[in-house]
């Protein structure tokens, strides 16, 4: 899997254009090799994961939300991806797939902070919402996360839009 993603990157290269994000089944070898990673590719393989699988509900996101989902509950281990770092990486998923994993570690002492974090910038969310609500009675961390959407904090806390913004206009003649 490994050679045949180097190869297809330079090959993409070579065409000055960035390689094709990861299909369903090369997601899949990468998650195998996630659990038992060859020595020396350690973070090639985790920025593969991170970045080189498209986000949201593309069929290859759902192979790593259920291999990370795998690892919040124990099924699944890898020496590279930690239950901690399983819920920040779910949390750059946008929503989807990513979202019930979430929501379950919500109900985890040690992982409800930051599946709180995790959540708190995404609204694509779905039945995800419905299950915050309800867990928001008992749960303070589920609580914290409704109070963020409330104040629109994914969109409050991004970058403002710059005071000046340069371009160029080209004029082309029919």
């Amino acid at each position: 899997m490994i050679e045949a993603y180097l190869a297809h990157e330079a090959e993409r290269a070579a065409q000055g254009i960035p390689a094709l994000p990861l299909s369903p089944e090369q997601t899949a070898d990468l998650c195998t090799l996630l659990e038992a990673p060859p020595a020396g590719k350690e973070e090639f393989l985790l920025n593969l994961l991170k970045n080189r699988v498209s986000p949201g509900v593309d069929p290859a996101a759902k192979v790593k939300a259920e291999f990370l989902a795998g690892i919040l509950n124990g099924s699944k281990k890898s020496p590279l991806v930690s239950k901690v770092d399983a819920v920040r990486i779910l949390g750059t998923m946008i929503g989807g797939y990513n979202v019930t994993p979430l929501v379950e570690a919500l109900k985890v002492a040690d992982l409800a902070d930051e599946a709180a974090c995790a959540l708190s910038g995404m609204t694509l969310v779905y039945d995800g919402f419905d299950q915050v609500v309800a867990l928001s009675g008992s749960n303070a961390a589920a609580k914290k996360v409704l109070q963020s959407w409330a104040d629109a904090e994914w969109f409050t806390k991004r970058p403002g839009v710059p005071e000046t913004i340069k371009v160029k206009v080209f004029k082309v003649e029919a």
